[in-house]
């Protein structure tokens, strides 16, 4: 076989064989790559990975996202390396490139989401899996599109760390996901995808109606809230499951599920 194939930044790949010893650097990938039935090919994931539990025992943690263990990949022996462009650094991608292929996602959209997949299904001939998964994803999103429909746009601010305080700003998947909940984001002018904010200039730079303040990555407490709402006028705030807001994959179909309960 050969089978000639395009990442999504670009890079071209050819393949003579399906690839059967795979290491996932990115935690909702490596959960889709499980919901796809190649369990038995995935070998090394990361320490975040965390869906579902069993990987963690079961594979062979080679450090996190952004800090890797060379030698235990290598060690692995991979025919392939998952990587994500927003996850991992250029340069993580750069080196592993020496051991083997590197297929790197970049996940703006939903739409994006759903070329992933397909591709996994091209990649790994699970073409049938993949695509029940993107009907899946389709049909929870139609659903959800129909249950928010005039639903009024409320003012939100989606807060991902303290110390500084930072957001989701522009350009993410995060804020995709805040527009499909007829959420607008207070701080997509922002410069930047992941801005710094000054509590400060919360009200005249927006006023949110929600603080969202994000399960993930930063753990975020009743303190932090106190904080945040000490600067703002009448703004509630909420606390969210990161996952359902920054992970994709085949997590869309729990996340549009997980909305609907949002708006209740």
């Amino acid at each position: 076989m050969l089978l000639k194939m395009i990442d999504q930044i670009g890079t071209k790949h050819k393949f003579t064989t399906l690839p059967k010893r795979i290491v996932s650097l990115v935690p909702s990938q490596t959960e889709l790559l499980y919901d796809l039935g190649l369990d038995d090919y995935l070998v090394g994931i990361t320490k975040f990975c965390i869906h579902p539990v069993h990987l963690r025992t079961s594979k062979a943690i080679v450090g996190g996202t952004k800090n890797i263990k060379f030698d235990v990949i290598l060690a692995l022996n991979p025919d392939l390396i998952i990587c994500n462009k927003e996850e991992n650094t250029k340069e993580i991608v750069e080196q592993l490139s020496a051991i083997c292929p590197v297929w790197v996602t970049d996940i703006l959209t939903v739409e994006d989401n759903l070329k992933m997949i397909y591709d996994f299904g091209e990649l790994f001939n699970r073409r049938s899996e993949a695509q029940q998964w993107i009907l899946k994803i389709e049909n929870a999103q139609q659903d959800f599109e129909a249950f928010i429909k005039g639903k009024v746009i409320k003012k939100v601010s989606y807060f991902i760390w303290a110390n500084p305080y930072m957001v989701a700003g522009n350009g993410t998947f995060i804020n995709e996901l805040l527009k499909l909940n007829h959420f607008h984001n207070i701080y997509e002018c922002k410069e930047g995808r992941y801005p710094a904010v000054d509590l400060e200039k919360i009200i005249s730079e927006g006023n949110p109606d929600f603080v969202l303040l994000s399960s993930e990555p930063f753990p975020f407490n009743e303190e932090h809230g106190s904080e945040i709402k000490r600067f703002t006028l009448q703004s509630k705030i909420i606390f969210v499951d990161g996952e359902m807001f920054s992970w994709y994959g085949s997590r869309l179909v729990k996340a549009f599920a997980y909305f609907k309960l949002l708006h209740q």
